[in-house]
């Protein structure tokens, strides 16, 4: 029932006026002054006022003006009545804010008709501001539990989401009947923390718009594997959770994980055309073995996924508590990082380069190590990222450099005349103003000769400016230098790209050799990779060859050279100059297949 305040002097107007209401339905309350009108609206707040013009002490102009300021009352929708609807008084009640005037007398019908009308006036206004705040308010309520960016479920929801997946999971337990029948395997909650490998490196040289769209299509991607009661939360750039509710079981847990991975191996195609590929490492725990919270959860999993990174990536692990141990204080690395070069923490090794015509080691890369005295040999996955952040790699590059030029010379003048080093380059030291003059003077100060020294760069580092990359890699080689495309396939991977830069050689991923002989996808792969090298005139060496299988396989597709544990690890100038004495070799062929 409505409520309608009658402000009026004169007792029987105000009477007949709430006797009309009454018989209408509408609640009606009477005030005798102007005084006691304002009280009673703040105190009723009615759904509108009725009020004379022409009273004592309080008018009705004065009324409205302290209506109008208080805002409580401010929105009430209000109607002069007034024997003495002069043009003056209508102005100046209509500049206080009135709604309607009526002039005493006028009809019931009149009365009526004017009071339903600000009524329903005054409810399409109330349901259109409802609607707004309502909207409104599913907004904010949108913000707070997604992402922008991707509009997939935030850290929040994701809380919100596992804490009624473990309320489902009590309710089970205490109703053994909503049980499901009893299996061989142990059941789980699991939780996958998901990063994109070497995204860094895509993010520097695609630039923020293209990055995003690009985190877009991943986020479509993925959402589109899990089930609708399944969670992916975008938690950063790179990084994603994923809590699966329909997978309880370790084994289909596992196969979850390397299906996102076959989804993610997939090209995407960028505005411009080109394709660019990706890979990613997923850590998995599960509750209530790793945890009994979200928090220590997404923790645990984060660690298992840096172990899957180190590992090479474009893998997956389950958690494990060893992950824990001996973690690094990610500020005291850094702080000892920018020491480790005058110390002389820092050594080079060698990971050789074996022709697979020949069967004989024709070239080594150059793999920094770093030896911290009460930490042991830290990763490189570890400490490289670092230097790059930090600057520290345009120093620590340059010794690299120099190290590994000055020690094949020294392999080629015990008997090696024709080795060559391979040392690798970061987008950061590409983009150094002297960094051709830098390699120029290295090579004379250490006497090698030009040919043999092969320079390594990543395909994302030519994504920004490919003509000022081509004009660089000109220069590099007017010097006489090889330049080789490293971890082909893992990034841009646009065939345009190579068919304007100067490149000699093409080295293919691991993560695209490995078990290449169970993988039907990655031999097309490969074997399309190595054929358009041939038609370009480059040199293929294939990294991370650890098996007979994959050597097989490469042997067959005409691949020019290998490296991996194979033939040989990483190894220290001792050991790789006992190699070097020792001849040995991988079985010669006469001729490919």
């Amino acid at each position: 029932m409505k409520k309608i305040l009658v402000i009026e002097d004169e007792a029987a107007i105000r009477d007949n006026i709430l006797e009309l209401l009454e018989t209408e339905n509408y609640e009606g309350i009477g005030a005798a002054n102007g005084s006691i009108g304002i009280h009673l609206a703040q105190e009723h707040t009615p759904d509108l006022i009725l009020c004379d013009v022409r009273m004592p002490k309080i008018d009705g102009h004065g009324v409205l003006e302290a209506l109008r300021h208080d805002p409580i009352t401010a929105a009430i929708p209000f109607i002069f009545l007034t024997a003495q609807a002069d043009k003056t008084d209508l102005r100046q009640g209509m500049e206080l804010g009135a709604d309607d005037y009526l002039t005493k007398p006028c009809t019931s019908e009149e009365l009526l008709r004017a009071i339903a009308s600000r009524l329903k006036k005054q409810a399409t206004v109330t349901g259109s501001y409802t609607a707004a705040l309502k909207q409104a308010s599913q907004q904010l309520n949108h913000l707070n539990y997604y992402d922008r960016l991707t509009n997939l479920p935030n850290r929040q929801l994701l809380q919100e989401r596992f804490n009624k997946a473990l309320q489902r999971d009590i309710l089970r337990q205490r109703n053994p009947q909503l049980v499901q029948p009893e299996v061989n395997d142990e059941q789980f909650l699991p939780i996958l923390y998901l990063s994109l490998d070497r995204f860094s490196r895509i993010n520097e040289t695609l630039g923020h718009s293209s990055s995003d769209s690009l985190i877009k299509a991943i986020a479509r991607r993925l959402q589109n594997c899990l089930d609708s009661n399944d969670t992916i939360a975008h938690l950063s750039l790179e990084h994603f959770a994923i809590l699966l509710t329909t997978i309880n079981q370790k084994k289909g847990i596992g196969d979850f994980a390397q299906t996102i991975l076959d989804v993610l191996s997939k090209p995407f195609l960028l505005k411009n055309g080109n394709e660019i590929f990706i890979t990613a490492s997923i850590g998995i725990s599960l509750y209530p073995h790793n945890g009994n919270n979200i928090e220590k959860l997404l923790q645990n999993a984060h660690k298992a996924m840096n172990h899957a990174k180190n590992l090479g990536g474009n893998n997956y692990e389950f958690y494990a508590s060893k992950f824990s141990l001996g973690a690094s204080d990610r500020l005291a690395l850094e702080s000892s990082l920018s020491y480790a070069l005058e110390r002389e923490e820092l050594q080079v090794y060698y990971q050789p380069q074996v022709n697979l015509q020949t069967g004989k080691i024709v070239g080594a890369e150059a793999l920094l190590r770093w030896n911290h005295p009460e930490r042991g040999l830290v990763s490189p996955a570890k400490f490289i990222p670092l230097a790059e952040e930090t600057s520290l790699i345009i120093p620590i590059g340059e010794w690299v450099l120099k190290t590994a030029c000055q020690q094949m010379k020294r392999w080629q003048n015990l008997g090696v005349p024709s080795l060559r080093v391979a040392v690798n380059l970061s987008a950061r030291q590409f983009n150094q103003a002297n960094l051709r003059f830098m390699v120029y003077q290295t090579l004379m100060e250490t006497g090698l000769e030009p040919q043999y020294l092969e320079l390594e760069l990543t395909e994302n580092i030519f994504l920004e400016n490919v003509e000022i990359g081509a004009i660089r890699l000109i220069a590099f080689k007017a010097i006489g230098v090889q330049i080789a495309i490293d971890d082909f396939g893992t990034g841009y991977s646009s065939l345009s790209y190579l068919q304007h830069l100067p490149f000699d050689v093409l080295k293919i991923d691991q993560c695209f050799i490995r078990h290449i002989n169970e993988n039907a996808k990655n031999q097309a792969i490969v074997t399309a990779i190595i054929q358009m090298a041939h038609q370009m005139n480059l040199k293929v060496i294939a990294e991370g060859v650890e098996t007979e299988a994959e050597l097989a396989f490469l042997r067959q597709h005409q691949c020019n050279e290998i490296q991996g544990y194979l033939f040989s690890r990483p190894l220290s100038v001792e050991a790789f100059e006992k190699l070097l004495k020792t001849d040995k070799n991988l079985p010669i062929i006469s001729s490919f297949n």
